[in-house]
């Protein structure tokens, strides 16, 4: 009985205690310390940098902790460019880096890591990490500096990348890579250092592949009109551009309005579109009809333009098919707040397929009212007329309207409404749009343009006046 009593007392003891005891259920992980932030910091390097007579073919880093190296193709950049690209092993806290190619003699290398070598836990770059040697008694220490412009638009493009050639064959830059190369900061500027003295051939380049070659027009391209010589204090601009393909027919955009005609009765049905939208005819522009492949006969005689519900004939207007064969302009001076009927016989055009439409076909739209529109008076000070300026009027970096300008003062009475942003094109040829450059015809630098930092907001019903000084 006693000893009954006593594994009782002792049960009691423990279960008070497993109550008593505070926040027993409740684990709480221990806290960390803040994020680490900081880069690793390279402690040697062997051989040291800027060593002179150089003759090894292994280059050993260690850093302060455990590393690793990610997209070496971006960021690693060696130069002189090596013909075969240099082998990178990371291993604890060191980089090792195996040069594959012969060295030339007297010449000044420099590898650039760019933002390749990182910490292994938090991914910190040790950025500007550079490693500089000579397979000679001195260095090159010329330097060159500039910066790259995208022609047509005045802005710039970080993902460029510069190439000096030695040669001053124009096939070089398809043939060969380049002797050395540079990328451009963030405000597309680019320097080159530790150059030797001699004749260098610019270039810049939207890199394809990693294959620091121009291979075709459509690649964003650049080059300086004449040889180049290091040292100089001026910096040099290139300005950049590309020549686009033209697009199939096949790829029609797609036209916004409620008269998009869709596929009736299988594929026997003319398929079009028209520049409408919301039923409405813009005073500005030319009403057009697109098709989905050319055609092969179209009549004009059997479109008409009428107006008003009495479906009266309007005089003065034409139709005139483009050299594609797949679109239809209507010119005709628009009348505001009008009330307009298009009719289409059924056999005014066949395409390509012999689709025609299956029954006579009525668009009925109204033109828009002026007062939906602004008028703008603008005032340019300080405009170069000598360079045959063209303002261009952008929304969403496309080109919405375009004015040539004779004087600092443009007035235009009809101007749709909304936000816009300005440049000016310096239009060599006078044909009013943006011309390319042309490095294999004649080294025909492209036409350029200067942005205007300031936009433009356009109201309707109002007389939106404004001065820009350039």
């Amino acid at each position: 009985m006693k000893k009954v009593l006593f594994l009782l007392f002792i049960i009691v003891l423990l279960l008070q205690q497993t109550v008593t005891l505070p926040g027993c259920a409740n684990i709480v992980p221990p806290q960390g310390g803040p994020k680490d932030t900081i880069p690793p910091v390279l402690l040697s390097v062997n051989p040291t940098d800027s060593s002179k007579n150089f003759k090894d073919s292994r280059i050993t880093f260690t850093f302060d902790e455990f590393v690793d190296v990610q997209n070496l193709v971006e960021n690693l950049i060696v130069s002189p460019l090596p013909q075969i690209t240099p082998q990178v092993d990371p291993k604890l806290k060191t980089v090792t880096v195996r040069l594959k190619d012969s060295l030339e003699e007297n010449t000044t290398y420099t590898i650039d890591f760019g933002n390749a070598i990182k910490d292994f836990t938090e991914g910190n770059p040790a950025k500007n990490l550079t490693y500089t040697f000579s397979t000679g008694n001195y260095f090159d220490s010329l330097e060159l500096k500039g910066n790259v412009i995208i022609a047509e638009t005045g802005k710039v493009d970080t993902t460029l990348i510069v190439m000096l050639h030695t040669n001053p064959d124009d096939s070089i830059v398809i043939k060969e890579k380049p002797r050395y190369i540079a990328k451009l900061d963030g405000k597309g500027n680019f320097h080159f250092k530790n150059l030797p003295q001699k004749p260098f051939y610019l270039y810049a380049l939207k890199d394809e592949g990693n294959s620091r070659r121009y291979f075709n027009e459509q690649q964003i391209f650049a080059f300086a009109d004449s040889s180049v010589m290091p040292g100089s204090a001026d910096e040099i601009t290139l300005y950049a551009y590309s020549i686009p393909k033209a697009s199939p027919l096949s790829n029609l955009p797609s036209i916004g309005g409620r008269n998009k005609q869709v596929a009736v009765g299988g594929e026997n049905r003319l398929n079009y579109q028209t520049t409408l939208q919301g039923g409405l005819q813009d005073l500005l522009k030319t009403f057009e009809i697109k098709f989905e492949e050319p055609l092969k006969t179209f009549d004009d005689k059997k479109i008409n333009l009428f107006t008003d519900s009495a479906y009266n004939p309007v005089p003065g207007h034409s139709f005139i098919l483009d050299s594609t064969g797949t679109k239809i302009s209507l010119q005709h001076s628009w009348k505001e707040n009008t009330l307009y009927h298009l009719v289409l016989e059924k056999d005014f055009a066949e395409d390509s397929s012999g689709r025609k439409l299956l029954k006579d076909d009525t668009l009925h739209f109204a033109t828009r009212k002026r007062t939906d529109y602004g008028s703008l008076k603008l005032r340019l000070r300080n405009i170069d007329t000598s360079q045959n300026p063209v303002l261009q009027f952008l929304q969403n970096d496309k080109v919405y309207q375009a004015f040539p300008l004779s004087g600092e003062n443009l007035s235009v009475d009809l101007f749709t409404p909304g936000e816009y942003q300005l440049r000016v094109l310096f239009d060599r040829n006078k044909n009013g749009v943006w011309d390319p450059g042309n490095f294999f015809g004649g080294h025909i630098q492209p036409e350029t343009v200067q942005p205007i930092d300031r936009k433009l907001s356009i109201k309707a019903n109002w007389k939106n006046e404004f001065e820009i000084e350039l």
